[in-house]
């Protein structure tokens, strides 16, 4: 008779394949990024990202008793000004919109995790993340000390977690530092320590309004066919301080998170980002694909590559699913 493994015999019935599967999304795993405006009220749909809106201040605490209500214990917070200028001023102001959101969020939701993007790109007129000098290059020691002036401002205002997307060099160490003179010890960083210049961006910047005036961010954001560049970030933010590590984008980016996830014993996050949503969102829209399963298979392997964390714009429907 003819040997050989019969691995089939796990995968007979849904009870027995749910018993040995080895990854699964949960609800602790989701952060919902949230997008608060300015002089704004009511809600808007972001064209590019159907199902996703900004909200006005009125309208903020509705969007998170929903977020909550679905067992989401996360969310990532970014905020649109009314005025921008050279420095991105609005966005260590005390009274800026992420500060002023947050007051609100934590004041009506106290056990809900406030994740703070810290950076500069949706407050400067040039729509970059640092300060730029007359040859339109990005300044990186001058932007870490108005980093720095954020996470303290965004701290203090009651964000729990300070996640620095900007992509300088040192910014976890400068914004470890400033945090501790500020006397905020325990405040963690969840570094964006991998971040790609990708195009899988596009709708994010509608979202957000933070598209560059001119040029790009390739002189700061990683080359995407780079391997090694990563795990030398990811070793730097780490030695500088951070708590948490994010690969950005996820979902072509699997190999990375598990290089990074092979390197670090730190919580690794993945960022499933406004492109990888969209496209997902108009191939459903055409009833090319089933998107509830994709999006659950989607998630999964971002799981199985090594992420503990995954910030995705599908998070309430994942949620929704979850509690059913």
């Amino acid at each position: 008779m003819i040997q050989f493994d019969r691995h089939r015999r796990l995968r007979t019935t849904p009870a027995l394949r749910d018993l040995v599967r080895e990854n699964r999304v949960t609800r602790d795993d989701l952060i919902m990024p949230v997008f608060v405006v300015e002089d704004f009220n009511g809600k808007k749909e972001i064209s590019s990202m159907p199902g996703v809106y900004q909200f006005g201040l009125d309208t903020i605490l509705t969007e998170i008793k929903a977020i909550t209500d679905l067992g989401i214990k996360a969310i990532i917070l970014f905020g649109l000004p009314s005025h921008k200028d050279d420095v991105g001023t609005g966005a260590w102001s005390d009274d800026g919109i992420v500060q002023q959101a947050t007051r609100k969020i934590k004041a009506a939701y106290p056990d809900l995790i406030v994740i703070a993007d810290t950076c500069l790109c949706e407050y400067t007129s040039t729509g970059h993340c640092g300060v730029v000098d007359e040859n339109g290059y990005v300044l990186n020691d001058e932007s870490l000390k108005l980093l720095a002036k954020t996470a303290v401002s965004q701290t203090k205002a009651g964000a729990d977690i300070i996640a620095p997307s900007n992509a300088m060099d040192g910014f976890v160490a400068a914004i470890r530092q400033g945090l501790d003179e500020a006397g905020y010890v325990n405040t963690p960083i969840m570094s964006y320590a991998v971040k790609y210049a990708s195009s899988f961006y596009g709708p994010f910047r509608d979202a957000a309004n933070s598209a560059p005036a001119f040029g790009d961010r390739k002189t700061y954001q990683m080359d995407p066919a780079n391997r090694l560049d990563a795990l030398r970030e990811v070793a730097s933010d780490e030695k500088e301080g951070a708590d948490m590590v994010m690969v950005k984008p996820s979902m072509a980016f699997g190999d990375i998170m598990r290089d990074v996830r092979e390197q670090t014993l730190l919580p690794l996050v993945a960022y499933n980002v406004s492109g990888e949503y969209s496209m997902v969102k108009a191939a459903a829209a055409n009833g090319w694909i089933d998107e509830a399963k994709i999006v659950d298979e989607i998630l999964t392997g971002m799981k199985r590559a090594g992420a503990d964390l995954i910030i995705t714009y599908f998070a309430k429907d994942v949620a929704a699913r979850l509690v059913k």
